[in-house]
């Protein structure tokens, strides 16, 4: 089945508008960063790949010299610009695949749970590395395919499925007509950034998830974060999700 583009995510459940789960990744997101640029974010433009309705920009806005969000959503775009207005903050309906500005414009691309919702995530990265400066880096938050549960639907198993098995169990579910989504594993994600060099965050927030304001998903000494650091240190490969820093390769880091 080819994948067209998965118009109007934002209607199909509350999450893209749950203010206070949003600003929590936020919140992740500048810890990761300020960690990486040693606080300097007030100095570099931003860009938000899949911004949604916005929340996550807004708050990113408040660190960063400006703030651009693209997304193929436009109801969600629309609502965005009618809830947050700021100097620094711009909302544009824009293509992942086709990023609608120059080579080397921005400082930080922000990619965060994105990749299996577009057609060709190979098309959108390439997009990333040209309008990314030379050293700068792209925030890439990504699950793993090898999940029990898919966080989309709240199946068990369902993107470890075959995808015609994965379309037929969405159905008996009554869930969706198909299964959309389509995620990687860690050995794809590896290969679909390999033209960065990869800064790995996920080791240090699993082991300190204080530091990097992760607490909200690992409770510090909850048997999930147990979990979390056993996997990391043994199986890596079976890590649920990953957040790297994708750094453009040619200009020495911007930091």
């Amino acid at each position: 089945m080819e994948r067209d583009y998965q118009y109007g995510f934002a209607a199909q459940g509350g999450a893209m508008y749950d203010l206070r789960r949003r600003e929590q990744k936020a919140h992740t997101m500048m810890a990761v960063l300020s960690d990486y640029f040693a606080g300097q974010c007030k100095t570099l433009d931003t860009l938000t790949i899949g911004g949604s309705t916005g929340i996550i920009d807004n708050y990113l806005a408040q660190h960063f010299r400006s703030v651009t969000s693209i997304d193929i959503d436009a109801p969600a775009i629309a609502y965005a610009r009618a809830t947050f207005q700021r100097s620094n903050l711009e909302f544009l309906v824009g293509d992942a695949m086709q990023i609608p500005f120059g080579a080397a414009r921005f400082d930080v691309v922000i990619c965060s749970q994105v990749y299996e919702h577009v057609p060709d995530a190979g098309r959108m990265f390439a997009e990333i590395l040209r309008v990314l400066k030379p050293g700068g880096v792209c925030y890439f938050a990504a699950n793993n395919r090898l999940m029990l549960n898919e966080p989309h639907y709240n199946l068990p198993l369902l993107s470890v499925m075959p995808r015609p098995l994965a379309h037929l169990y969405i159905r008996l579910a009554g869930k969706a007509p198909h299964y959309y989504e389509k995620h990687l594993s860690y050995w794809g994600l590896t290969a679909l950034v390999a033209r960065f060099v990869r800064h790995d965050y996920t080791r240090a927030i699993i082991e300190d998830p204080r530091r990097y304001a992760a607490d909200y998903m690992l409770t510090p000494g909850s048997r999930k974060a147990a979990i979390a650091r056993f996997l990391c240190r043994h199986a890596y490969w079976l890590v649920p999700g990953y957040i790297w820093l994708l750094e453009k390769p040619g200009g020495g880091p911007l930091r």
